[in-house]
């Protein structure tokens, strides 16, 4: 049997947001991060830069942490 797939980062973090209940629009203007850059990349359009992966996680109270095992 092979591993299964992890969930990348960008994976998470787009469930998170989608957890959140908060529209792309909402986000937006919560975070700072202009909304046509949200809205793409929920859709998955494009990626995003470490800085505004930042502060979508900043608002939404999230933190990196490694994995216990």
């Amino acid at each position: 049997m092979g591993k299964s797939k992890r969930a990348t980062l960008t994976d998470q973090l787009k469930a998170e947001i989608a957890a959140s209940g908060l529209s792309g629009y909402m986000l937006a203007k919560l975070s700072g991060v202009p909304q046509p850059v949200v809205q793409r990349f929920l859709a998955g359009e494009r990626g995003i830069s470490l800085t505004t992966a930042d502060k979508l996680a900043a608002t939404l109270k999230l933190e990196l942490r490694k994995k216990g095992r």
